[in-house]
């Protein structure tokens, strides 16, 4: 791995805005550029700088990919229409759906979820647009744990050898590549970026089906969308660096109203982490997740079952998928 990282302790955020701007300019030149928001700080950081740097000449897509949260496609969408950044809503929930079907393991679904994202959608836009480049938010343990083979992540490629103009038709370029999630929160709040945005759990790249084991299907991202909803709710007083539901394939034994039900199993995880390479299990109150237990098993359809992990990382990962 060639990039040198830009470490919490050194990062100067308006000597770093400037020179991403700059390069943002340099490279794009007088043409246009295609941005990827997905809601998330890397995301939104990016956005920023490109419009800093292109202004009309940036066109900004929200790709409703049908993994997102409850409501965050227009959430998300609105949000950057007040600072001033138009983005276009885009709706590509059956393209992924078609991609996923039948898909159950977790490196088969993140490359599927990569190839309809790059090749499929953006190689289409970029095509009507008649632009050249690509704005992503890549940070760097995104690029650490591909190139470590820990796990495939969606948006990592030129550092997998892959020629992004060749295969996909335009170049990527990744302004935040250097920092990790605690130096891109700094440069967040820098830019004027809302609390909101700059404090927000991390979110991954193939969104709620990393947190699918097994098919992601409409149905069941459905219900980890349900249970991911109650679940921030329930523990957002504990300021873990990031929680989550796991909806698990096998289905196991409850009862309910005094008949057997063979019903879901979802895991809920909640990490202390400072920069995601390492995280230990909040130690949540007893009584909160009691009440958390409640809440999903009479929510979400069909859960008779709720786990809590404890497992650090490593060996465990955060995400499940």
């Amino acid at each position: 791995m060639r990039i040198k990282e830009t470490r919490l302790s050194d990062l100067d955020c308006a000597a770093f805005v400037k020179e991403q701007v700059a390069w943002i300019s340099r490279t794009v030149g007088d043409g246009l550029a295609v941005n990827a928001l997905s809601g998330g700080v890397d995301s939104a950081v990016t956005t920023m700088l490109g419009h800093r740097a292109l202004g009309s000449r940036l066109k900004t897509y929200f790709i409703d990919n049908a993994l997102m949260r409850e409501g965050e496609p227009r959430r998300v969408v609105s949000l950057f229409r007040k600072l001033g950044v138009p983005v276009e809503l885009v709706d590509a929930r059956a393209e992924f759906l078609d991609a996923l079907a039948g898909i159950t393991d977790p490196e088969e679904k993140r490359e599927a979820i990569t190839q309809t994202f790059y090749r499929k959608v953006f190689g289409s836009m970029v095509r009507k647009s008649g632009a050249k480049f690509l704005l992503q938010g890549t940070n760097f343990t995104d690029v650490e744990e591909t190139v470590a083979k820990v796990k495939r992540q969606h948006n990592v490629l030129a550092q997998l050898g892959i020629d992004t103009e060749k295969e996909f038709g335009y170049t990527v370029i990744e302004p935040i590549i250097s920092l990790r999630k605690p130096a891109v929160r700094k440069v967040a709040k820098y830019l004027g970026l809302p609390k909101e945005i700059y404090d927000r759990p991390p979110f991954p790249g193939p969104a709620l089906a990393a947190r699918i084991i097994g098919e992601a299907t409409a149905e069941r991202l459905d219900l980890v969308r349900k249970a991911t909803a109650i679940v921030e709710d329930a523990l957002k007083g504990t300021k873990a660096f990031q929680c989550m539901a796991i909806l698990h394939e096998d289905r196991v034994t409850g009862v309910r109203n005094g008949r057997r039900e063979f019903g879901l199993q979802i895991e809920v995880r909640c990490w202390d982490s400072s920069d995601a390479v390492t995280a230990k299990p909040k130690r949540v109150p007893w009584n909160t997740l009691e009440t958390l237990a409640k809440r999903l098993t009479v929510s979400v359809p069909g859960v008779v079952s709720v786990t809590y992990n404890i497992a650090a990382k490593p060996p465990s990962t955060m995400e499940a998928v």
